[in-house]
């Protein structure tokens, strides 16, 4: 086969690009800066990224996809460009078949935005997985049986929980909360206890360090820098963990709030093989310590962290290529697309 296939991980957070034949070969965050002056695209990906808050009036710092879906379209195309030719190269004879995957709740017009971008950023063909499909066949979980296969997906800007049997979905429930709402859940909990005003990107590295799910028997610490609200200068405080784990409970409530509605709209058969078999947590949210012990405390079903969690759902976009009946039928879809 001359031309490539490229699987396509379009994360609200961040991009995973998969290889046929080469595995995940790109890890970026899904961040554009953009000059404001000239309209054009001046970094992207890890370039980006550092200049989260650090940019002059001139230059915008961006996200293009929210909540799992594209926000700009324009923008977001140009980043897919930049990534494709980043695996594929500038000059090539063949354009590549991309699979992208999408969360399951999208409308035929967000499907259509993304396919779009994906043909004018590159792509020969452009072929649509659900996220919730392609983790599980990232995760290694038997999804072409007539078992139940769960998974809960908790990515950046969604959280998707899936039974899956015959390599369909069989049941979904999603709700846009992820790590980007728990990051945000920290923000204004320390701005509201300590008058201390953090950023993004704090944030997030305080629930690297110190967060958890549920309260840890040995508390860790961390030394938070920001800005004092009251008096505009800077100054340092000390967090525990245990405060993080309460920072964090209402994003956390919603995310079992979609669990326990997949496990009540499953169909018996294929719930008694979750209840045997448990359920897998993929991506970055599946990092969070002891997210698997508070899910398996809420339902009483059994959780388990994925091997690389973060990685499933682009290793999926690239098994799906080697899927006859996943291929046959993502291809139908395309076709049949009202659009």
């Amino acid at each position: 086969m001359l031309e490539k296939q490229i699987g396509v991980d379009l994360g609200t957070v961040n991009i995973r690009v998969f290889v046929r034949g080469k595995g995940v070969v790109l890890h970026e965050p899904s961040i554009v800066a953009i000059s404001v002056l000239e309209n054009k695209i001046v970094a992207v990906g890890n370039e980006a990224r550092t200049m989260l808050g650090r940019t002059p009036e001139s230059i915008e710092v961006a996200r293009p996809l929210k909540d799992g879906v594209i926000a700009e379209f324009d923008v977001t195309e140009s980043m897919l460009r930049y990534f494709i030719e980043k695996v594929c190269g500038r000059f090539r004879l063949f354009r590549p078949e991309v699979m992208i995957s999408v969360p399951v709740g999208v409308t035929s017009v967000e499907s259509r935005a993304v396919r779009d971008a994906a043909l004018q950023a590159g792509g020969k063909q452009a072929y649509l997985i659900p996220e919730p499909l392609a983790a599980a066949l990232g995760a290694g979980l038997p999804t072409g049986t007539p078992t139940g296969n769960m998974v809960v997906d908790i990515g950046g800007g969604t959280t998707e929980a899936a039974v899956i049997s015959m390599n369909d979905i069989v049941v979904s429930n999603s709700v846009r909360v992820g790590g980007n709402k728990l990051d945000e859940a920290i923000a204004a909990y320390i701005r509201k206890k300590y008058n201390l005003l953090i950023g993004d990107s704090t944030a997030e590295e305080i629930k690297i360090q110190i967060g958890s799910a549920l309260p840890l028997n040995d508390e860790l610490v961390m030394e938070v820098r920001g800005r004092d609200q009251v008096a505009g200068l800077p100054r340092t405080i000390q967090v525990s963990s245990g405060e993080i784990t309460e920072a964090i409970a209402e994003p956390l409530a919603a995310i079992v709030g979609v669990v326990k509605g997949v496990l009540e709209k499953t169909p018996p058969e294929l719930a008694a093989d979750i209840i045997d078999r448990g359920m897998v947590i993929v991506g970055g949210g599946a990092l969070l310590r002891q997210v698997d012990a508070m899910l398996t405390q809420a339902t009483g079903v059994p959780c388990f962290v994925a091997e690389e969690p973060q990685l499933c759902v682009a290793l999926g976009t690239g098994k799906a290529f080697e899927s006859g009946h996943i291929m046959r039928r993502l291809t139908l879809q395309a076709k049949t697309s009202p659009f």
